[in-house]
């Protein structure tokens, strides 16, 4: 004989499985929704990126009366061209395991940057490129310094984000792990310097090194390959759950 409460064990055995569904699907949707937003994201950064490293250089770079206010979405990526002198006895060294914008950059080395003094006395930081590891010491390379007044071409960066699993910095070493002129110039004492540092891609320097060169649009898009894998994984959950409901009411 049945009491009034039999029914009641199983239906409790379903909401769990319901909750965790509705949660699972809920969570999985919210990335692939997610990553169709990163996706339109990329696609406006790549199209910007290619129009203006495609663009001609302009004439100089921006005031120093502006850098405070500069909009890095406004000026990045863009070329100029500016005159300037190097002060290659400051320079510091940035590791890098390879280069997203070069393809003639591959493996571990540094980023030779090296401020330049303005024709009006600003400091201003450039990538003069890339170094390998067996030609750290600027004595290895010194053909490669230029002196004198240069007309540089270049694109303006704007500095690098430090992760959780990037590596503390060795100032005592010359050596740093992000690209952030305003940490590196306060470690070295160059007093103030521009918020963004320069690319360089022009001179070349004799000898070949450090290694300068053009910036490529070379950013990978799996955003809507990512979206596809979260959408399907939800859709997976529901008509399992599905399935499990239906096995369930056929035993009931």
């Amino acid at each position: 004989m049945s009491g009034p409460g039999e029914g009641r064990p199983r239906r409790r055995g379903l909401f769990e499985p319901l909750i965790f569904t509705i949660v699972s699907v809920t969570v999985l949707i919210g990335l692939g929704t997610w990553q169709l937003e990163r996706k339109a994201w990329k696609e406006k950064l790549i199209e910007t990126v290619t129009l203006r490293l495609a663009a001609p250089p302009a004439s100089g770079l921006p005031p120093r009366d502006r850098w405070l206010r500069l909009d890095p979405n406004e000026v990045e990526y863009s070329r100029v061209t500016f005159p300037a002198d190097f002060l290659n006895e400051q320079e510091a060294l940035v590791y890098t395991a390879g280069s997203a914008f070069r393809s003639d950059v591959s493996g571990p080395g540094y980023w030779a940057f090296t401020p330049v003094r303005l024709v009006g006395g600003s400091i201003v930081v450039v990538n003069r490129g890339f170094v390998p590891l067996d030609r750290k010491d600027p004595k290895t390379r010194s053909e490669g310094a230029l002196t004198g007044i240069v007309d540089i071409v270049g694109v303006i960066r704007w500095p690098d984000w430090r992760g959780l699993f990037t590596p503390a910095d060795e100032p005592q070493n010359n050596i740093w792990y992000v690209r952030d002129p305003k940490l590196i110039a306060e470690a070295k004492q160059w007093g103030r310097v521009a918020p963004f540092y320069v690319e360089q891609e022009q001179p070349l320097p004799p000898g070949g090194l450090p290694r300068a060169g053009k910036l490529e649009v070379r950013l990978t898009n799996n955003h809507l390959q990512y979206a596809v894998t979260w959408f399907g994984l939800a859709a997976v959950f529901a008509v399992s759950f599905l399935f499990w409901l239906r096995s369930r009411r056929r035993e009931g």
